[in-house]
């Protein structure tokens, strides 16, 4: 009995050392198996943090393309294009796992390239608002310039009426000493209206170097007491105030710019006269340059 008891523990010793390195190897499975859990759950959720810093980051990106804005279409164009791309990104990062590695790399290695870009873009437009500026100053410079230049034209616009006016003025006719009078058919002086034949009138022209010289046309206007014009054609007419108007007698005389003495003469028509208060008007060179009052009975 001792013997056959005997034997059978030297049998199941084996057996419980077995069953206790199971139970070991059980114990040190599941102890490996927590702790590379509690690794793996701390590796995905750095990942994962990863992920979000990387979003933010790209979103930061995004709005540094959004605060730009180029005064060059070209530019614009090519920042709108950028603009599509860092959402595009965006968009693919929200999508993808936190745990694919590979892909993370690589979005933050295109991250740090649109950094770049996006630098380049700063300067460039920061160096085109430089360029703009300056252009503008320069075009400030020109319209002020400009501006001095009109004013100064029109500074001399304005003394040069002033001295044509003074030249015109200077270069108008004086006429003194002027007289009307009536002649008879024989050339005798008359004041009777029936007796008149022609009405001669007679002015000095003063000396006026400034004057134009050459062959002068001269006309009188001889207005009647009761206010009508004496002429013998509404044809005869002369240039006067960008206008025409008649005269009632003229003549040519070759002017030399010295004092001279005039006399033009107008041919009564019979029953044309009445008695009264005549007035005769000079012209020349588009000018009146006298007026005298003389009265017939």
């Amino acid at each position: 009995m001792q013997t056959q008891e005997t034997n059978n523990n030297g049998t199941k010793r084996p057996l419980f050392i077995a069953l206790a390195i199971s139970a070991l190897l059980l114990i040190v499975i599941a102890i490996l198996y927590i702790s590379q859990s509690v690794e793996m759950k701390e590796v995905v959720e750095e990942m994962t943090i990863e992920k979000e810093i990387l979003t933010e980051e790209y979103q930061d990106l995004a709005l540094g393309y959004d605060s730009l804005e180029s005064t060059s279409d070209t530019l614009n164009t090519m920042l709108e294009q950028e603009r599509q791309k860092v959402e595009h990104l965006i968009e693919e990062i929200k999508t993808i796992k936190a745990t694919n590695a590979s892909r993370m790399r690589e979005l933050r290695k295109e991250l740090s390239t649109m950094r770049g870009v996006l630098k380049s873009y700063v300067h460039q437009i920061d160096s085109l608002n430089q360029l703009n500026e300056e252009l503008k100053q320069e075009n400030k410079q020109y319209q002020q310039q400009y501006s001095r230049i009109q004013n100064s034209y029109r500074e001399l616009e304005g003394v040069k009426e002033e001295l044509e006016g003074k030249v015109e003025v200077a270069s108008r006719l004086e006429t003194v000493g002027i007289r009307a009078t009536g002649l008879n058919t024989r050339g005798r002086t008359t004041d009777r209206t029936s007796r008149i034949d022609k009405l001669e009138v007679c002015f000095t022209i003063l000396k006026n170097v400034t004057a134009p010289v050459g062959i002068k046309p001269f006309y009188i206007r001889i207005e009647r007491p009761d206010g009508q014009l004496l002429l013998h054609s509404r044809d005869d007419l002369f240039d006067f105030e960008d206008s025409e108007i008649n005269f009632s007698a003229m003549r040519d005389v070759e002017y030399g710019g010295e004092e001279m003495e005039i006399c033009i003469y107008y041919n009564v028509d019979m029953g044309e006269l009445m008695p009264g208060v005549y007035t005769v008007d000079l012209f020349a060179d588009g000018a009146n340059i006298g007026r005298h009052s003389f009265e017939l009975d």
